[in-house]
């Protein structure tokens, strides 16, 4: 049964409390935990650094609301320590990047299925078909540098093959902007929607910034700052399509819907029954905070919040292997490009992002790089080279014994 945003209330704002025990909880086991498991963390804990940015950006613009942003703040920012804290060190960097691009493929291709808005719901494949390549890239990495075979992680629900690559990825801002939904007639979901997956690509954004640098080898220090590149240009992307017309409150209170929306997504699919009471109890958080910023908005704005939102919540994204469907977006559109807000292909592209993307791959892609040569199979190339070296061995020893 859906829940209902105007009746459910949550828990109320002064009994949200955490121990630091609370805080930092048994990590999710890497082998052992379904891989959507890991997506839904990862994707929670960026939506809840979402939440944080927004609320410093609404409190330095917004002097009343300032005392209430800080209260429900320091729960937002409990709230992604804890779900932070649950990708343990089992996980190599390199083993979280490609959770990381799972959870891009498989949600937003989810979501461009589910959005009603036809030129929105293309902005997603376009922007799904280059993580899509990432994934490629990062698996090329995962298997050269640490021997390990990104499977290990995927668990068979997403392919490794090349998407769009990614060193045509790159254009001229002017081409990463996109039309924006409006406000006053898009559907409740469409702007849940593009909150979920703007928050998701600036998530890994920040995640590829921070670790990048830390590799010593320099083609992997290569390829994520190449990579981080795309990401910030799909967070412009997808940021671009929200109405800027929204006033803070309305941003704020949408904020805390698509906080709820998510929540009540990965309570109804969670499959870890320890991980699913964290789930269960963030939504109940999240509806109090629902419930005071509704309060604000009416004591504010002197509106309904019912303008702004349903009263029950959309169905939740899906979390199951979208195979089929980026298989065949992959082969009717992986060679479209952007021309100003729109989509075209790749023989119309414009001056400006050929220009840009000549003068950045002039000394070589980090991403060719890391693949030339390479196709994922089963295991690693080195033990596909192991196995070879034993094949052969063996003829040898054939060849001696006649």
């Amino acid at each position: 049964m859906a829940l209902n945003l105007f009746e459910d209330k949550g828990c109320a704002l002064d009994r949200q409390r955490f121990t630091w025990k609370e805080l930092v909880q048994p990590p999710i086991s890497k082998l052992d935990d379904d891989a959507f498991t890991r997506m839904r963390v990862i994707l929670m804990n960026g939506i809840e650094m979402e939440a944080l940015r927004f609320s410093h950006s609404c409190a330095r613009m917004n002097g009343a609301l300032q005392l209430p942003l800080a209260q429900i703040r320091r729960v937002e920012q409990h709230q992604a320590s804890m779900v932070n804290g649950l990708l343990g060190a089992d996980h190599s960097t390199l083993e979280t990047t490609i959770g990381y691009e799972q959870l891009a493929i498989e949600v937003t291709a989810v979501v461009a299925q589910n959005e009603p808005d036809p030129y929105l719901a293309q902005v997603y494949r376009f922007g799904m078909l280059e993580d899509f390549d990432h994934l490629y890239r990062y698996t090329a990495l995962l298997d050269r540098l640490e021997g390990k075979d990104a499977n290990n992680i995927l668990q068979c629900y997403t392919d490794v093959v090349p998407g769009r690559p990614t060193s045509v990825e790159h254009r001229a801002p002017l081409d990463d902007l996109r039309e924006h939904y409006d406000r006053s007639n898009a559907a409740p979901i469409s702007k849940l929607h593009a909150l979920t997956i703007m928050s998701s690509e600036q998530q890994t954004h920040n995640f590829y910034m921070n670790v990048g640098p830390l590799f010593a080898d320099p083609v992997a220090r290569l390829l994520y700052a190449e990579i981080a590149s795309i990401e910030e240009q799909h967070v412009t992307q997808y940021e671009s399509i929200i109405d800027p017309n929204e006033t803070w409150l309305e941003k704020w209170l949408l904020h805390e819907a698509n906080e709820v929306y998510n929540y009540y997504g990965c309570v109804q699919q969670e499959s870890n029954p320890r991980i699913k009471a964290i789930w269960e109890r963030c939504l109940d958080y999240e509806l109090g905070h629902l419930h005071v910023v509704s309060e604000l908005f009416k004591q504010h704005e002197r509106r309904d919040p019912a303008e702004i939102l349903p009263a029950a919540l959309p169905e939740p994204i899906k979390y199951e292997s979208q195979r089929e469907f980026v298989r065949q977006v992959l082969s009717q559109e992986v060679d479209l490009r952007a021309l100003g807000t729109q989509f075209v292909d790749k023989s119309q592209e414009g001056a400006a992002s050929q220009q840009y993307r000549n003068h950045m791959n002039s000394s070589g892609s980090p991403t060719d790089t890391v693949a030339a040569g390479y196709q994922w199979s089963p295991g690693t190339e080195l033990a596909r080279r192991t196995q070879l070296a034993y094949e052969d061995a063996l003829a040898r020893d054939k060849e001696l014994t006649r």
